[in-house]
């Protein structure tokens, strides 16, 4: 996310329920986490998230499903704009090639100075700079 001083924080949140919660207790944690990241930060503008098309299970597709719905409505309920980024718009913006493999988008947000922990991290900053660069795919 770009800060109201113009730096960048970026990181990594975990919603995975532990064998004891129940099965919506990650999307009230996302929710949480929105309200949280709104009262450190004052005030979010817009939101872009990675528009993910295929998954590789079912419940991957689910939880996929019930974030994106969690996210969408969140953003409703506040007025704050979103869009999904196809993956394969990221891929082909920050590593040359619209079928890069996760490795790949990792070494081309390292090379462009950042740190990323790992490769959901490098995703959340390829997609900042994606909106920083192409003003959300606007050029």
């Amino acid at each position: 996310m770009v800060l109201p001083d113009s730096g960048i924080a970026s990181g990594t949140v975990s919603f995975k329920p532990s064998r004891y919660d129940g099965g919506g207790i990650r999307y009230l944690r996302f929710r949480a986490w929105l309200d949280t990241v709104v009262e450190d930060v004052g005030a979010i503008g817009e939101v872009h998230y990675e528009e993910v098309r295929r998954h590789l299970s079912t419940d991957a597709a689910h939880v996929h499903g019930g974030l994106l719905g969690t996210l969408t409505a969140w953003c409703e309920e506040w007025s704050i704009a979103y869009q999904g980024v196809p993956v394969g718009t990221l891929k082909r913006f920050i590593a040359g090639k619209g079928n890069a493999d996760k490795a790949a988008v990792l070494e081309a947000v390292r090379a462009r100075g950042y740190s990323p922990a790992d490769k959901n991290e490098a995703d959340a900053i390829a997609i900042l700079l994606w909106v920083l660069e192409t003003r959300g795919g606007v050029r």
